[in-house]
């Protein structure tokens, strides 16, 4: 709990104080108001959680048929169900404030709806999200397939519960959509968003989040991972990466154009694994405060994947004007010669900045977003 307490300090350096440093907590915060939204309190308002009245008759109660004996204020609404191609809201609360905590779990399988379901977080009231991602890939899960993450920002436990940490600051509102793009009913969805209602600091970011995916192309196989513009900071990669060539894969590059940078990068590494922490290949699957690689998906349903996150918590990328972050595709030859990869990357990048952002691409269909 140290090492996520500090991270989420160093990570905003601002004085949010219900995201202090766990020595700060004995210090007594009388502008902050602790709050938190859930199916049992949609509206997070004071005094108003877990009110609802059993009635199982009601599509908005569907699980309120274990509180009949008890009634109101035993668990009554502890769940919902989202039809297909529906969208929930899962919070909507007027500013400022921090949000602090994400819990969600939904089926104990992810798979056919972890793509299927899109989380979207709209600040201040504006038009298009700021984050817009697959719920598992937003919470570092790739492929719809579960893998432990014990991180300082994000945190997956079996058998499908889901925590992000990161700390979301908003001035007028916040506005958390769930939408169920599949063709069947989602038969359990649940959450917990923990926010202080806090005075917010002039100099604070906005929390930013986008998905991705390509196949790389053999004559170029160079991956985009974010284009942004803007004043901010870079936080965090997330890759679901699956191979399509035998063999290893990681031999290519992160690179970091920063503020016009034009043929070659400000900040560039020397391979995949040293990105992600590690060396000489995945030789095992890790999760730590800040870097991991969570999944190794041996290709016996399909090709070889892999999960592997890197959060800049310590070590953020600063832009004031601009950023694009790349990732090579490369493999070796029989010959030693470095193998230009065709392989299907799917990324989610996360950063703060100022707002307004760069539009976002289109999000992509559902029957793009499969894993394969």
């Amino acid at each position: 709990m140290l090492n996520r307490a500090l991270a989420c300090f160093a990570l905003g350096a601002m004085s949010l104080p219900a995201q202090a440093p766990l020595a700060s907590l004995p210090a007594l915060t009388p502008n902050a108001n602790s709050r938190m939204v859930s199916p049992e309190n949609p509206t997070g308002k004071k005094g108003q959680g877990a009110m609802a009245v059993p009635s199982p008759a009601d599509p908005d109660l569907p699980f309120s048929n274990a509180a009949l004996d008890l009634g109101q204020g035993w668990k009554v609404r502890p769940f919902v169900k989202v039809k297909p191609h529906t969208t929930v809201t899962m919070m909507d609360v007027q500013g400022p404030g921090v949000i602090q905590h994400i819990w969600m779990a939904t089926a104990p399988d992810w798979r056919g709806n972890g793509r299927a379901s899109v989380l979207r977080f709209y600040w201040d009231g504006e038009a298009a999200p700021s984050v817009e991602v697959p719920m598992t890939d937003f919470f570092a899960v790739g492929h719809e397939l579960f893998a432990r993450v014990n991180s300082a920002a994000v945190v997956v436990l079996p058998k499908s519960a889901m925590n992000c940490y990161w700390p979301m600051p908003f001035r007028k509102s916040a506005r958390v959509t769930f939408t169920n793009d599949s063709d069947k009913e989602l038969d359990l969805l649940t959450w917990q968003i923990d926010y202080s209602e806090q005075p917010v600091p002039a100099d604070a970011g906005y929390f930013h989040a986008q998905w991705r995916r390509a196949v790389t192309d053999r004559k170029n196989p160079d991956y985009t991972i974010l284009e942004a513009k803007g004043e901010g900071r870079y936080v965090g990669t997330f890759l679901a990466w699956t191979q399509l060539s035998d063999g290893w894969f990681g031999e290519g590059e992160v690179k970091f154009y920063i503020d016009g940078d034009g043929k070659f990068p400000t900040l560039v590494g020397t391979g995949t694994e040293d990105y992600f922490g590690g060396s000489y290949g995945f030789p095992e699957v890790f999760s730590t405060a800040y870097v991991g690689s969570t999944l190794d998906h041996k290709a016996k349903d399909g090709p070889p994947k892999r999960s592997l996150y890197r959060w800049h918590i310590p070590d953020p990328v600063t832009f004031h004007k601009d950023i694009r972050v790349t990732i090579q595709a490369l493999g070796w030859w029989p010959n030693r010669r470095y193998q230009p990869l065709a392989d299907d990357i799917a990324s989610v990048a996360y950063w703060y900045q100022a707002e307004p952002h760069q539009a976002f691409a289109a999000f992509p269909p559902l029957e793009q977003r499969w894993p394969r």
